[in-house]
């Protein structure tokens, strides 16, 4: 199988440090702090990885929902989504779906459609960006050696990334005991 190395890498004094120091919420809030530049968010992301991983160490590459299996990387992202809601930006982006849409003619005549249409592209662009942002607060949890993430799932068109390949967070040593329950 294909081993990919995860360009964002603990530190070997992040992980020594957290190997030999008990950690509580404030160290995991200061390390946080030391590497992220939205460490709010930051910690968002590592609450949700462990509330997934439930009473293991390990989240992915699918959450299980209902009947539904979601990338890990979709389901953060879609707990994360409401906090864009009150964003002034979002509202910009549903002025710019909406003229783009009736630039093309695919927006509907129907009022209600049109609002339905004009929401579930507002929720894709949301969701891409939020994706981007997951990935960016979870390689600054790799950096402060909170998390490990590898790939799993095969690659069939690309030499080093993508094709079909899902993420797997595994929470470092001593990280979930200084979590809140």
């Amino acid at each position: 199988m294909f081993h990919q190395p995860d360009l964002f890498e603990q530190s070997k004094q992040a992980a020594s440090t957290l190997d030999r120091t008990a950690l509580d919420m404030a160290g995991l809030i200061e390390r946080i702090s030391n590497v992220s530049t939205r460490p709010r968010y930051a910690f968002m992301v590592l609450t949700l990885i462990a509330k997934a991983a439930g009473k293991g160490q390990q989240v992915g590459p699918y959450v299980v929902e209902g009947n539904r299996h979601i990338p890990v990387r979709d389901w953060l992202s879609d707990a994360l989504i409401p906090l864009a809601q009150r964003d002034r930006r979002r509202h910009a982006i549903i002025e710019t779906v909406q003229a783009e849409l009736s630039a093309k003619g695919e927006l509907p005549e129907d009022p209600a459609l049109a609002e339905g249409a004009v929401e579930q592209e507002v929720r894709n662009r949301v969701r891409r960006s939020a994706r981007c942002n997951v990935s960016r607060a979870v390689s600054d949890l790799v950096k402060a050696g909170l998390l490990r993430r590898h790939y799993q799932g095969y690659r069939v068109d690309h030499h080093n990334r993508g094709a079909q390949r899902q993420a797997v967070y595994t929470l470092a040593s001593g990280v979930r005991r200084a979590l809140p329950n």
